[in-house]
Protein backbone atom coordinates (compact mmCIF):
# COMPACT_ATOMS: atom_id res chain seq x y z
CA UNK A 1 0.00 0.00 0.00
CA UNK A 2 1.34 3.43 -0.95
CA UNK A 3 1.41 6.25 1.58
CA UNK A 4 1.30 9.10 -0.95
CA UNK A 5 0.07 9.80 -4.46
CA UNK A 6 2.61 12.29 -5.79
CA UNK A 7 3.30 10.71 -9.19
CA UNK A 8 2.67 7.41 -10.97
CA UNK A 9 6.35 6.61 -11.51
CA UNK A 10 6.54 4.58 -8.31
CA UNK A 11 3.25 2.75 -8.89
CA UNK A 12 3.37 -0.44 -10.91
CA UNK A 13 1.23 -0.94 -14.00
CA UNK A 14 -0.80 -3.60 -12.17
CA UNK A 15 -1.40 -1.25 -9.22
CA UNK A 16 -2.62 1.44 -11.59
CA UNK A 17 -4.82 -1.07 -13.41
CA UNK A 18 -6.35 -1.99 -10.05
CA UNK A 19 -7.15 1.69 -9.44
CA UNK A 20 -8.84 1.92 -12.84
CA UNK A 21 -10.90 -1.19 -12.12
CA UNK A 22 -12.12 0.31 -8.84
CA UNK A 23 -12.81 3.61 -10.62
CA UNK A 24 -15.02 1.77 -13.09
CA UNK A 25 -16.99 0.24 -10.23
CA UNK A 26 -17.34 3.64 -8.56
CA UNK A 27 -18.62 5.10 -11.80
CA UNK A 28 -21.54 2.70 -11.61
CA UNK A 29 -22.00 2.94 -7.83
CA UNK A 30 -20.73 6.36 -6.73
CA UNK A 31 -21.97 6.55 -3.15
CA UNK A 32 -20.64 4.92 -0.01
CA UNK A 33 -19.28 5.51 3.48
CA UNK A 34 -15.77 4.19 2.89
CA UNK A 35 -14.22 7.52 3.87
CA UNK A 36 -16.56 8.22 6.78
CA UNK A 37 -14.80 10.30 9.46
CA UNK A 38 -11.85 10.89 7.09
CA UNK A 39 -10.95 14.54 6.52
CA UNK A 40 -8.95 16.10 3.68
CA UNK A 41 -7.28 19.49 3.44
CA UNK A 42 -7.32 20.66 -0.19
CA UNK A 43 -4.66 23.34 -0.68
CA UNK A 44 -4.93 25.34 -3.90
CA UNK A 45 -2.03 27.65 -4.63
CA UNK A 46 -3.44 28.02 -8.17
CA UNK A 47 -6.90 28.24 -9.77
CA UNK A 48 -9.01 25.18 -10.40
CA UNK A 49 -12.45 24.14 -11.57
CA UNK A 50 -12.42 20.41 -12.38
CA UNK A 51 -9.86 19.46 -9.74
CA UNK A 52 -11.53 21.33 -6.91
CA UNK A 53 -15.04 20.18 -7.81
CA UNK A 54 -14.15 16.54 -8.41
CA UNK A 55 -12.18 16.24 -5.17
CA UNK A 56 -14.78 17.98 -3.00
CA UNK A 57 -17.69 16.03 -4.48
CA UNK A 58 -15.80 12.73 -4.53
CA UNK A 59 -14.85 12.99 -0.86
CA UNK A 60 -18.44 13.84 0.07
CA UNK A 61 -19.82 10.94 -1.98
CA UNK A 62 -17.70 8.55 0.08
CA UNK A 63 -18.69 10.11 3.42
CA UNK A 64 -15.55 12.19 4.02
CA UNK A 65 -15.00 15.85 4.83
CA UNK A 66 -13.12 18.27 2.56
CA UNK A 67 -11.69 21.59 3.76
CA UNK A 68 -10.67 24.02 1.01
CA UNK A 69 -7.69 26.29 1.66
CA UNK A 70 -6.14 28.90 -0.63
CA UNK A 71 -2.84 30.05 0.92
CA UNK A 72 -2.29 33.74 0.32
CA UNK A 73 -6.04 34.33 -0.08
CA UNK A 74 -8.23 32.75 2.59
CA UNK A 75 -5.29 31.16 4.43
CA UNK A 76 -1.88 32.53 5.43
CA UNK A 77 0.82 32.57 2.77
CA UNK A 78 3.42 29.83 3.15
CA UNK A 79 7.23 29.97 3.02
CA UNK A 80 8.80 26.83 1.54
CA UNK A 81 12.50 27.66 1.70
CA UNK A 82 14.57 26.90 4.78
CA UNK A 83 16.92 29.21 6.67
CA UNK A 84 15.33 32.40 5.36
CA UNK A 85 14.37 35.64 7.08
CA UNK A 86 10.61 35.68 6.57
CA UNK A 87 10.15 39.39 5.92
CA UNK A 88 8.16 38.91 2.69
CA UNK A 89 4.55 38.00 1.97
CA UNK A 90 4.60 34.55 3.59
CA UNK A 91 3.23 34.51 7.13
CA UNK A 92 4.20 31.00 8.20
CA UNK A 93 6.59 28.22 7.32
CA UNK A 94 5.75 24.88 5.71
CA UNK A 95 7.15 23.11 8.79
CA UNK A 96 4.37 24.52 10.95
CA UNK A 97 1.68 24.31 8.25
CA UNK A 98 2.30 20.64 7.51
CA UNK A 99 2.64 19.72 11.18
CA UNK A 100 -0.56 21.50 12.24
CA UNK A 101 -2.67 20.23 9.34
CA UNK A 102 -1.45 16.70 10.09
CA UNK A 103 -3.07 16.96 13.52
CA UNK A 104 -6.40 18.02 11.98
CA UNK A 105 -6.83 15.97 8.81
CA UNK A 106 -6.19 12.48 7.49
CA UNK A 107 -4.67 13.58 4.16
CA UNK A 108 -3.41 16.73 2.46
CA UNK A 109 -3.91 17.40 -1.25
CA UNK A 110 -1.83 20.09 -2.95
CA UNK A 111 -2.06 22.01 -6.22
CA UNK A 112 1.02 24.16 -6.87
CA UNK A 113 2.10 25.21 -10.35
CA UNK A 114 5.70 26.12 -11.22
CA UNK A 115 6.78 29.73 -10.71
CA UNK A 116 8.02 30.04 -14.33
CA UNK A 117 11.28 31.72 -13.31
CA UNK A 118 13.81 28.88 -13.31
CA UNK A 119 13.10 25.37 -14.59
CA UNK A 120 16.10 24.04 -12.67
CA UNK A 121 14.37 25.24 -9.52
CA UNK A 122 10.79 24.33 -10.49
CA UNK A 123 11.71 20.82 -11.58
CA UNK A 124 12.62 20.04 -7.96
CA UNK A 125 8.88 20.19 -7.16
CA UNK A 126 9.73 21.81 -3.84
CA UNK A 127 6.22 22.61 -2.64
CA UNK A 128 4.79 19.11 -2.66
CA UNK A 129 8.11 17.59 -1.61
CA UNK A 130 8.08 19.88 1.43
CA UNK A 131 4.60 18.68 2.36
CA UNK A 132 5.78 15.10 1.95
CA UNK A 133 8.77 15.79 4.20
CA UNK A 134 7.05 17.65 7.00
CA UNK A 135 3.53 16.15 7.09
CA UNK A 136 2.71 12.91 8.87
CA UNK A 137 -0.38 12.11 6.76
CA UNK A 138 -0.71 11.04 3.10
CA UNK A 139 0.02 13.68 0.45
CA UNK A 140 -1.90 13.84 -2.83
CA UNK A 141 -0.73 15.70 -5.93
CA UNK A 142 -3.52 17.77 -7.52
CA UNK A 143 -0.99 19.03 -10.14
CA UNK A 144 2.51 20.39 -9.84
CA UNK A 145 5.09 19.55 -12.54
CA UNK A 146 3.09 16.38 -13.23
CA UNK A 147 -0.65 15.72 -13.06
CA UNK A 148 -1.08 12.10 -11.91
CA UNK A 149 -4.84 12.38 -11.34
CA UNK A 150 -5.25 13.50 -14.95
CA UNK A 151 -3.11 10.54 -16.00
CA UNK A 152 -5.54 8.10 -14.42
CA UNK A 153 -8.56 9.82 -15.96
CA UNK A 154 -6.86 9.83 -19.35
CA UNK A 155 -6.01 6.12 -19.22
CA UNK A 156 -9.49 5.22 -18.00
CA UNK A 157 -10.85 7.03 -21.06
CA UNK A 158 -8.33 5.51 -23.46
CA UNK A 159 -9.04 1.97 -22.25
CA UNK A 160 -12.79 2.52 -22.54
CA UNK A 161 -12.52 3.43 -26.23
CA UNK A 162 -9.54 1.38 -27.43
CA UNK A 163 -9.93 -1.76 -25.34
CA UNK A 164 -6.49 -3.39 -25.34
CA UNK A 165 -4.18 -0.37 -25.50
CA UNK A 166 -0.86 -2.16 -25.96
CA UNK A 167 0.89 -0.99 -29.16
CA UNK A 168 -1.96 1.36 -30.08
CA UNK A 169 -0.59 4.67 -31.34
CA UNK A 170 -0.88 7.47 -28.79
CA UNK A 171 -0.11 10.94 -30.14
CA UNK A 172 0.84 13.59 -27.58
CA UNK A 173 0.69 16.75 -29.65
CA UNK A 174 1.77 20.26 -28.78
CA UNK A 175 -0.86 22.77 -29.76
CA UNK A 176 -0.91 26.53 -30.02
CA UNK A 177 -1.85 28.86 -27.17
CA UNK A 178 -1.01 32.57 -26.83
CA UNK A 179 1.28 32.11 -23.82
CA UNK A 180 3.60 29.40 -22.48
CA UNK A 181 2.03 26.95 -20.03
CA UNK A 182 3.13 24.27 -17.57
CA UNK A 183 4.54 21.04 -19.05
CA UNK A 184 2.81 18.91 -16.38
CA UNK A 185 0.05 17.36 -18.50
CA UNK A 186 2.44 16.64 -21.37
CA UNK A 187 4.92 15.04 -18.95
CA UNK A 188 2.09 12.96 -17.55
CA UNK A 189 0.62 12.10 -20.94
CA UNK A 190 3.76 10.43 -22.24
CA UNK A 191 4.44 8.83 -18.85
CA UNK A 192 1.13 7.01 -18.45
CA UNK A 193 0.63 6.04 -22.11
CA UNK A 194 4.12 4.53 -22.25
CA UNK A 195 3.60 2.74 -18.93
CA UNK A 196 0.59 0.97 -20.44
CA UNK A 197 2.57 -0.14 -23.49
CA UNK A 198 1.22 2.22 -26.10
CA UNK A 199 3.35 3.26 -29.08
CA UNK A 200 3.89 6.89 -28.12
CA UNK A 201 4.63 9.77 -30.47
CA UNK A 202 5.52 13.21 -29.13
CA UNK A 203 4.81 15.94 -31.70
CA UNK A 204 6.18 19.42 -31.05
CA UNK A 205 7.18 22.36 -33.28
CA UNK A 206 10.97 22.14 -32.89
CA UNK A 207 13.70 20.92 -30.55
CA UNK A 208 13.02 23.74 -28.08
CA UNK A 209 9.63 22.22 -27.22
CA UNK A 210 10.92 18.75 -26.39
CA UNK A 211 10.02 17.95 -22.80
CA UNK A 212 12.50 17.68 -19.93
CA UNK A 213 14.91 14.79 -20.37
CA UNK A 214 13.62 13.10 -17.21
CA UNK A 215 10.23 12.47 -18.82
CA UNK A 216 11.69 11.61 -22.22
CA UNK A 217 13.91 9.01 -20.54
CA UNK A 218 10.98 7.73 -18.46
CA UNK A 219 8.75 7.30 -21.54
CA UNK A 220 11.58 5.67 -23.49
CA UNK A 221 12.29 3.20 -20.68
CA UNK A 222 8.59 2.43 -20.21
CA UNK A 223 8.18 1.70 -23.92
CA UNK A 224 11.26 -0.52 -23.99
CA UNK A 225 9.94 -2.46 -20.98
CA UNK A 226 6.52 -2.90 -22.59
CA UNK A 227 7.78 -3.75 -26.08
CA UNK A 228 6.48 -0.49 -27.50
CA UNK A 229 8.01 2.47 -29.35
CA UNK A 230 8.64 6.07 -28.36
CA UNK A 231 9.12 8.63 -31.11
CA UNK A 232 9.76 12.38 -31.16
CA UNK A 233 8.86 14.23 -34.34
CA UNK A 234 8.26 17.75 -35.62
CA UNK A 235 6.40 16.48 -38.70
CA UNK A 236 2.62 16.91 -38.35
CA UNK A 237 1.64 14.38 -41.02
CA UNK A 238 4.01 11.71 -39.72
CA UNK A 239 2.67 12.21 -36.20
CA UNK A 240 -1.04 12.05 -36.99
CA UNK A 241 -0.79 9.20 -39.49
CA UNK A 242 -2.55 6.09 -38.12
CA UNK A 243 -2.87 7.55 -34.60
CA UNK A 244 -5.46 5.77 -32.45
CA UNK A 245 -5.69 8.45 -29.77
CA UNK A 246 -4.77 12.14 -30.06
CA UNK A 247 -4.05 14.05 -26.86
CA UNK A 248 -3.39 17.77 -27.20
CA UNK A 249 -1.73 20.24 -24.84
CA UNK A 250 0.15 23.48 -25.11
CA UNK A 251 3.35 23.98 -23.13
CA UNK A 252 6.30 26.34 -23.00
CA UNK A 253 9.74 25.87 -24.53
CA UNK A 254 12.11 24.98 -21.71
CA UNK A 255 15.18 26.79 -23.17
CA UNK A 256 13.17 30.04 -22.87
CA UNK A 257 11.70 29.22 -19.45
CA UNK A 258 10.98 32.40 -17.53
CA UNK A 259 11.47 34.51 -20.67
CA UNK A 260 8.03 34.69 -22.35
CA UNK A 261 9.05 37.48 -24.74
CA UNK A 262 11.78 35.36 -26.32
CA UNK A 263 9.59 32.27 -26.22
CA UNK A 264 6.90 34.19 -28.13
CA UNK A 265 9.27 34.63 -31.06
CA UNK A 266 9.18 30.84 -31.39
CA UNK A 267 5.55 30.25 -30.44
CA UNK A 268 3.95 32.75 -32.81
CA UNK A 269 5.20 30.75 -35.81
CA UNK A 270 3.24 27.62 -34.90
CA UNK A 271 -0.44 28.56 -34.83
CA UNK A 272 -0.97 25.90 -37.53
CA UNK A 273 -0.43 23.20 -34.88
CA UNK A 274 -4.04 23.75 -33.75
CA UNK A 275 -5.96 20.47 -33.91
CA UNK A 276 -8.46 20.55 -36.79
CA UNK A 277 -10.58 18.18 -38.87
CA UNK A 278 -7.90 17.79 -41.55
CA UNK A 279 -5.34 16.55 -39.01
CA UNK A 280 -7.84 14.23 -37.36
CA UNK A 281 -8.68 12.90 -40.81
CA UNK A 282 -5.12 11.54 -41.09
CA UNK A 283 -5.60 9.28 -38.07
CA UNK A 284 -6.94 5.77 -37.68
CA UNK A 285 -10.38 7.12 -36.70
CA UNK A 286 -8.74 8.34 -33.52
CA UNK A 287 -10.42 9.68 -30.44
CA UNK A 288 -9.40 13.18 -29.37
CA UNK A 289 -9.03 14.58 -25.89
CA UNK A 290 -7.62 17.46 -23.88
CA UNK A 291 -7.33 17.93 -20.12
CA UNK A 292 -9.31 21.21 -20.25
CA UNK A 293 -9.64 24.17 -19.99
CA UNK A 294 -9.32 24.65 -23.74
CA UNK A 295 -9.46 27.82 -25.84
CA UNK A 296 -11.66 26.93 -28.82
CA UNK A 297 -10.33 27.81 -32.25
CA UNK A 298 -6.92 28.38 -30.68
CA UNK A 299 -5.94 24.93 -29.40
CA UNK A 300 -8.60 22.98 -31.28
CA UNK A 301 -11.40 23.97 -33.63
CA UNK A 302 -15.10 23.96 -32.81
CA UNK A 303 -15.51 21.11 -35.29
CA UNK A 304 -13.05 18.92 -33.38
CA UNK A 305 -14.42 19.79 -29.94
CA UNK A 306 -18.01 19.13 -31.05
CA UNK A 307 -17.21 15.91 -32.94
CA UNK A 308 -18.35 12.49 -31.76
CA UNK A 309 -14.68 11.46 -31.48
CA UNK A 310 -13.96 14.15 -28.84
CA UNK A 311 -13.93 12.49 -25.41
CA UNK A 312 -12.65 15.44 -23.36
CA UNK A 313 -15.86 15.72 -21.32
CA UNK A 314 -15.76 12.01 -20.52
CA UNK A 315 -12.13 12.31 -19.43
CA UNK A 316 -13.05 15.23 -17.17
CA UNK A 317 -15.84 13.18 -15.57
CA UNK A 318 -13.43 10.30 -15.03
CA UNK A 319 -11.34 12.55 -12.78
CA UNK A 320 -14.06 12.09 -10.16
CA UNK A 321 -13.97 8.30 -10.30
CA UNK A 322 -10.20 7.76 -10.44
CA UNK A 323 -9.53 10.18 -7.60
CA UNK A 324 -12.02 8.36 -5.38
CA UNK A 325 -10.34 5.06 -6.22
CA UNK A 326 -6.93 6.54 -5.43
CA UNK A 327 -8.06 7.95 -2.07
CA UNK A 328 -9.57 4.60 -1.08
CA UNK A 329 -6.30 2.93 -1.98
CA UNK A 330 -4.25 5.27 0.22
CA UNK A 331 -6.34 4.25 3.21
CA UNK A 332 -6.48 0.57 2.29
CA UNK A 333 -10.23 0.76 1.85
CA UNK A 334 -12.29 -1.51 -0.39
CA UNK A 335 -15.54 -0.56 -2.09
Amino acid sequence: MHKNFINTENWSKSELEDLLTVAGELKNNPFGQNLKNKSFALLFLNPSMRTRTSFEIGIQQLGGIAVLLQPGKDAWGIEFNNNVVMDGDAEEHIKEVAAVLSTYVDAIAVRAFPKFISWEDDKQDKVIQAFKKYASVPIINMETIVHPCQELALMMTVKKHLGEVKNKKFLMTWTYQPKPLNTAVANSGISISSKFGMDVTLLCPNKHYILDEKYIELATKNCETQGATFTITHDIEEAYKNADFVYAKSWGALPFYGNPEEEWKQRRKYQHFMVDEHKMGMTNNAKFSHCLPLRRNIKATDAVMDADYCVAIEEAENRLHVQKAMMLSLFGEKI
